[in-house]
């Protein structure tokens, strides 16, 4: 076995995988990864670093394919899920292809959120997820939490969330398609889910006039309201600035989305 494969080991035997490539680390969630073989399916393993991780990996299992990257196996810390290739949506809006990179992200959003026959897994609320912003005493997010606290209060069409949607957490699946992977999974306002979008892939994405644009598309393609979905791209910019005060990393794109509500409204 090569370095850093022990913890992989038992996973390997059990589900017969043959490594294909190295050890990569999540930064954030410090998950582990590894691209493997599965009989003459190239797949990722990954092994969850905590309880949120693996409630993310039930979640991909009963999305079934269904928006998200299919699993095909799945127990205790370890997922096994198809692998992706092909273009990025990254690339795509490098590319001036940004319109096209966002009506993927709206349909695979569509997707995620369809109805299905059996109840969903349980998961946190959303409102949950804005502790760090609730408990912030920064001044300049003050905006922030008065929309924050006035959206969770009176949510609309809760849904079980992805809760993490961005330009690098869909991709092409070739043959199947743009699908999700990496949920954190919420319970909330499906608006939610679109928010994130307008922070990425970096921070040259983010400029007045794409931030409209996106505003405009967004809105007519998930049928929600432009104020509604403008409110919660406030509150998760807020959200993200608030979470990289935390951590001591660079918060400059959520505060220029930060900065772009605050000029226009």
């Amino acid at each position: 076995m090569g370095a850093g494969l022990e913890d992989f080991e038992p996973w390997l035997a059990l589900w017969n995988l043959v490594p294909e490539g190295d050890v990569m680390s999540m930064p954030v969630t410090r998950s582990r990864l590894l691209p493997v073989r599965a009989g003459e399916q190239a797949a990722m393993l990954k092994l969850a670093h905590s309880a949120d991780e693996r409630r993310g990996a039930t979640i991909m299992a009963w999305w079934d394919g269904q928006g998200a990257a299919p699993v095909l196996a799945a127990q205790d810390e370890a997922l096994l899920m198809v692998r992706a290739a092909g273009d990025t949506l990254t690339s795509m809006v490098r590319a001036g292809r940004d319109e096209a990179a966002t009506v993927i992200l709206c349909q695979v959003v569509a997707r995620l959120h369809a109805p299905r026959e059996r109840p969903p897994p349980a998961a946190p609320s959303l409102a949950q997820q804005f502790f760090a912003l609730s408990q912030s005493d920064d001044p300049t997010l003050a905006c922030a939490r008065r929309i924050a606290s006035k959206l969770l209060e009176a949510p609309r069409d809760p849904v079980l969330l992805h809760g993490d949607i961005h330009h690098g957490n869909v991709l092409d699946f070739g043959p199947a398609g743009w699908l999700a992977i990496d949920p954190w999974g919420l319970v909330g306002e499906r608006a939610y889910d679109y928010a994130n979008i307008f922070a990425n892939p970096d921070l040259a994405s983010v400029t007045p006039d794409r931030f409209a644009a996106r505003l405009a598309q967004i809105a007519r393609t998930a049928d929600l309201e432009p104020a509604r979905l403008s409110a919660w791209a406030h509150a998760h910019a807020g959200l993200s600035a608030a979470w990289h005060a935390q951590d001591g990393s660079d918060p400059a794109a959520p505060r220029a989305v930060l900065a772009i509500l605050e000029e226009t409204g």
